[in-house]
């Protein structure tokens, strides 16, 4: 009985096959027979788009690795440059900061001809050249002595720390964006980010030694202050117009604002210096 239900459901699929494919009549074939033009018109077309996305592509980069090498010369410039520096140079420029009006030499910077045109010479062989050592050096010492100003005023702690070294950058940050703030509204061309950081950090060289003063005696605090003030604003409104002096056009354009802008740059490192030499807990 089994056999006989098995051997039925065979003989109904066999009958149920042969009804798709009649006698005589073969299926479709379901492998399609290759064609050699289109694989041919298909690898050269994927070549040409390889190649030209290729091409755009190392175009694309090449102009966006200049645009930005471009930028960054043109704002930060090379950041070694700034630390070429030996003892000699540490102490001439640190004469001219304090004392410019005894710095008998001239204030234009040394130029040199590097790859075809003409480049500034490093800080160790040019006395007017900005370099970051001296700022660094100052204002770590500027922190250092404003740390033993609040020690002997039985005040110490680390959020006094945290405040000074705060107010330090804050004074610092000012300083820059009154540099480039002049140089923006007369049009005087654009200076490098850290030359201008350069001139601003050298502040707190005239800090450090009125803090210094102050403790050995409190009283040479009142003399000093002033006098730092008058020095560092001297030293940039020197270093400013030699700025402006390499635009020739717009200083005769703005001739009579430009004195007055550099005075204002002068007048405000009085306030600036007292509020930066300011110590408190």
């Amino acid at each position: 009985m089994i056999l006989g239900c098995n051997f039925g459901s065979v003989a109904h699929t066999d009958m149920y096959n042969n009804l798709g494919n009649p006698a005589g009549v073969q299926g479709p074939n379901v492998n399609p027979q290759p064609n050699p033009f289109g694989n041919a018109f298909y690898g050269a077309g994927s070549g040409l788009i390889r190649g030209g996305l290729g091409a755009y592509g190392e175009k694309f980069l090449g102009s966006s690795s200049e645009f930005m090498q471009s930028n960054i010369s043109r704002y930060f410039s090379n950041p070694q440059y700034y630390f070429q520096v030996n003892e000699q140079y540490v102490r001439n420029k640190v004469k001219v900061i304090l004392f410019p009006l005894l710095h008998r030499g001239h204030w234009t910077r040394i130029t040199e001809p590097v790859g075809g045109r003409l480049s500034y010479k490093p800080p160790i062989y040019d006395i007017n050249a900005p370099d970051l050592y001296i700022p660094f050096m100052a204002f770590g010492t500027y922190i250092i002595l404003a740390g033993f100003t609040i020690g002997l005023m039985g005040k110490f702690s680390p959020e006094a720390m945290s405040m000074q070294f705060t107010r330090g950058l804050a004074g610092w940050f000012i300083e820059v964006l009154l540099l480039k703030g002049l140089l923006y509204s007369l049009g005087g061309g654009e200076a490098p980010l850290l030359d201008l950081v350069a001139y601003s950090g050298y502040a707190f060289t005239g800090l450090s030694l009125t803090l210094l003063a102050r403790l050995c005696w409190s009283y040479s605090y009142y003399a000093l202050m002033p006098w730092m003030s008058l020095c560092m604003g001297i030293f940039l409104v020197k270093t400013m117009k030699r700025v402006f002096f390499t635009e020739m056009r717009s200083y005769e354009k703005h001739s009579s604002r430009q004195h007055y802008l550099l005075l204002f740059m002068a007048i405000a490192q009085f306030p600036l210096f007292f509020w930066l030499g300011k110590i408190s807990a």
